[in-house]
């Protein structure tokens, strides 16, 4: 099977834990580089049998043996390096965030259409079907009409001193680091978009950055929406959806990877509760996903207008936690 031929710039902890091992287990993909400027490219490459090792980025990106590089930067340098990438012909998997706002993201995705590559923001969890399983079971009326929906990101940093979390030059901030992933899923498991937000925020006097946010949305739908994320709380990665018939609870909604892979619905209704349990791969398949899609030169099932969109949200709620005010989205 043909195999679309990744690098990877920097030797990120992400990049190791998680990401170099779903491509060595993709069908579609095979990790043939990797790039670093601290000097540990070429120790990583031997411990993972990578092939070539690059002492900076740009020889990387000007290697016509690469096809595709996957980005797990600090969020300050996302914009920069997608752009290279992207100028070099490359495609480009994203840590999330794409970049800091959505002007920012909104260049990058016209940047790299009009350089034909294929760019994808990394939101891993969504390609695990627990997700479109909620969706059905919400589009069979299981649980009636929809009124509300929660969602929470949150773990403890117990060492911040040196952390690029809490680096405010850097994208640092638990609403850019983990609040993205609950506003994503609201957006799109709702399948509506936010028009006015408020949120509040806890801000470390030192580092300056938000360590905890919880925000208010009121969707376009009518349904209305809280999300928690936080540096301060013990983890939790979870959703629940609320109807007048019952409930959905995803309690294993963005690292189901630390249960093995295996997800867990939970549905509630007054006579019964039900559990759905669903196993799957999610940083293989989210690398099998665009691998496919630049083989076949499709487009992404997660598009770069939503990843703008998601930007846009991100930076209203950033703007009411400055101002103190609602922020409207229309």
């Amino acid at each position: 099977m043909e195999k679309v031929r990744w690098g990877i710039l920097s030797t990120a902890n992400i990049a190791q834990k998680s990401l170099i091992p779903a491509f060595e287990r993709a069908n579609n993909a095979v990790v043939t580089g990797i790039a670093s400027i601290s000097g540990k490219a070429e120790e990583v490459a031997a411990q993972f049998n990578i092939a070539k090792s690059y002492s900076s980025y740009e020889a990387m990106l000007q290697d016509p043996e690469i096809d595709a590089v996957y980005i797990p930067l600090p969020n300050h340098l996302h914009k920069k390096w997608t752009l290279e990438a992207a100028k070099h012909g490359k495609h480009i998997l994203c840590e999330k965030p794409a970049s800091l706002t959505a002007q920012e993201t909104q260049e990058v995705v016209e940047f790299c259409k009009q350089k034909n590559v294929k760019f994808m923001e990394a939101f891993m969890y969504q390609f695990h079907p627990q997700h479109e399983r909620v969706r059905e079971i919400i589009k069979s009326g299981e649980i009636g009409e929809v009124k509300y929906m929660r969602a929470s990101f949150s773990f403890f940093l117990a060492q911040p001193e040196g952390n690029v979390r809490m680096d405010s030059s850097k994208g640092g901030g638990s609403l850019y680091d983990v609040g993205c992933y609950a506003i994503h899923a609201i957006r799109n498991i709702i399948e509506s978009e936010p028009v006015e937000v408020h949120v509040q925020a806890n801000m470390d006097s030192d580092y300056k950055v938000d360590t905890s946010a919880f925000g208010y949305m009121q969707m376009e739908n009518g349904v209305r929406a809280h999300f928690d994320c936080s540096f301060d709380t013990v983890f939790r990665a979870e959703y629940e959806v609320i109807g007048t018939k019952g409930q959905i609870k995803v309690p294993r909604a963005f690292r189901p990877d630390n249960h093995g892979g295996e997800g867990l619905i939970i549905v509630i209704k007054e006579a019964e509760t039900r559990e759905e349990k669903i196993v799957a791969d999610i940083y293989r398949a989210e690398v099998e996903h665009l691998s496919q899609v630049i083989l076949e030169d499709g487009e992404p099932s997660y598009t770069g207008e939503n990843a703008i969109q998601n930007m846009r949200v991100i930076e209203a709620c950033y703007q009411s936690i400055k101002t103190g005010n609602s922020i409207k989205l229309v």
